[in-house]
């Protein structure tokens, strides 16, 4: 069974997720960590937990989602996995990063891109990755079918959706994306997003004003 254990890290209060299950392997989702006290309390978790991380997975690569992915290759030597279609958002990250009073000193060239349909694998388990674009180029979703929940980073929150006003947001291609690659999903599964509460797949579909 994957426990999943969640940490609020940065200002912009995102969500990490560390996956995890009896194999002692595990998968950390949007390295968010930026102050020290952040990257200690992530890595005190995997060693005292005696984890073994094997993966580092980014839903997109907006600054405030990537900003441990320096510190997890230095600590733990994992480097990140995205779509490659998040790419372009390194270009001038380190910019971006300083105007919001973030410090990006390395990063990290990526161990391999995900795309839709890859399969991750959590010891006996896996993660199915969605290509779920829309808030940004090169989002991706993490479903996980026999626990039935899905990881959606910042496409689908509990009562909104992501926002679209950013560089390569497409506020028709998030709707559609969230129909055709998450509402098509059983009521019960449970959503984790990257920012805010976790909801389910029924209650949005039911109240989301967005995409009723």
């Amino acid at each position: 069974m994957i426990t999943l254990q969640k940490f609020v890290f940065n200002t912009f209060f995102v969500n990490s997720y560390l996956l995890y299950d009896e194999s002692r392997d595990c998968i950390l989702v949007d390295a968010s960590c930026q102050e020290e006290f952040e990257k200690e309390q992530l890595a005190d978790f995997i060693t005292s937990n005696k984890l073994n991380l094997t993966h580092n997975i980014c839903t997109h690569c907006h600054v405030d989602h990537v900003l441990g992915n320096e510190f997890i290759a230095s600590r733990f030597g994992i480097l990140p996995e995205y779509h490659q279609k998040g790419e372009p958002f390194f270009l001038n990250i380190r910019e971006i990063a300083d105007s919001l009073g973030f410090t990006i000193s390395m990063i990290p060239r990526p161990k391999g891109y995900l795309t839709e349909g890859d399969r991750i694998k959590l010891g006996s388990h896996v993660l199915k990755v969605l290509y779920t674009p829309g808030h940004a180029e090169g989002s991706i979703c993490l479903y996980q079918e026999e626990q039935k929940f899905i990881i959606t980073g910042d496409v689908l929150f509990r009562d909104t959706i992501g926002r679209t006003d950013l560089p390569s947001g497409d506020y028709d291609q998030l709707i559609k994306s969230i129909r055709e690659k998450i509402f098509t999903l059983a009521d019960d599964v449970i959503v984790y997003p990257g920012h805010g509460p976790e909801t389910t797949i029924g209650y949005e579909r039911l109240n989301n004003p967005f995409v009723r």
